[in-house]
């Protein structure tokens, strides 16, 4: 096994830029974490990483061997886990990433739940709203909103994710109420970049699908700051729902062109391909198939 702590130790390296940080992740020494890569160069006849005081940078041959060692490696432990604890808890550490506010209000109380079921796993959580490369960066699985085009992912469906559009009787009242999709083009609209090609809204009217330019002063890249501007009586806002429910089930603010529905968005989680999923991360993904059956609870009572 001496071989495999060096290769664990050559791919927390490249992964973490040091061999401190390497070192801290597996439990040992820098001075360890530095041997075991010197004895693993040795043993292969080449040099991996360039060294200098200041910054650790791979050779060419050492960013080839990481990217088919890293590859095996993850086969390994998932092939590992599938036997070990076929009949048992999973165990180990779940690298995750999920959006900020999602992740925030909705995810994190089902992990909090799936961390008191399974006390043997290590959640590592990073809540971003970047898209981030989930092969290149380490991750094991990532939760993402909207309609997903990356054909080398796997993705599991847990929920449908609403979106309305919806304004405060304070500015409904000074406003008008618009009846028609297309009466939006007159009002202040409140736009949320986070959307894919947020200034276009699209609707389903008698099930054909249909977008319209809006416009409006109030750009934000986040949907609880875009909720608290419509409270406000500042304008019109495309929201999901799983922000808006409260407000839509306390009468703050009242849902429009309930007959042109927004086509809803969909939750999934996401995870590469892989011959032996790790028992780990398929527990937390049954867990959060689970978690989200159903209608959700955001929908409820408006």
């Amino acid at each position: 096994m001496e071989r495999l702590d060096c290769d664990r130790m050559f791919v927390a390296v490249m992964e973490l830029g040091s061999f401190a940080a390497a070192a801290a992740r597996l439990g040992t020494s820098s001075g360890q974490a530095s041997k075991l890569v010197a004895r693993l160069e040795s043993e292969l006849g080449v040099q991996l990483l360039k060294r200098s005081t200041r910054a650790l940078s791979p050779t060419e041959v050492g960013l080839a061997y990481f990217d088919r060692i890293k590859n095996l490696l993850e086969e390994w432990d998932a092939l590992d886990a599938s036997v070990r604890h076929a009949a048992g808890k999973p165990t180990g550490r779940i690298k995750l990433s999920a959006p900020i506010t999602f992740g925030a209000s909705q995810l994190a109380p089902a992990l909090i739940a799936f961390a008191r079921d399974y006390p043997e796993i290590e959640l590592d959580v990073n809540f971003s709203d970047r898209v981030v490369n989930i092969v290149d960066e380490g991750f094991d699985v990532a939760i993402r909103i909207g309609r997903l085009s990356d054909s080398r992912l796997i993705a599991r469906h847990l929920s449908d994710m609403r979106v309305v559009i919806a304004a405060s009787d304070e500015y409904l009242n000074e406003r008008g109420t618009p009846t028609r999709y297309q009466q939006l083009a007159d009002h202040s609209c409140i736009i949320d970049t986070n959307f894919r090609d947020p200034f276009n809204w699209p609707f389903s009217v008698d099930g054909e699908a249909v977008t319209l330019p809006v416009r409006g002063r109030l750009h934000f890249s986040n949907a609880e700051a875009s909720l608290t501007a419509a409270l406000s009586g500042l304008g019109v806002a495309r929201l999901p729902t799983f922000i808006a429910g409260p407000a839509l089930r306390a009468g703050t603010i009242r849902p429009l062109l309930r007959h042109s529905e927004i086509p809803p968005l969909g939750l999934y989680a996401v995870y590469p391909p892989a011959r032996h999923l790790a028992h780990k991360v398929r527990a937390l993904i049954d867990f959060l198939v689970s978690h989200y059956a159903g209608e959700p609870e955001w929908d409820r009572g408006w």
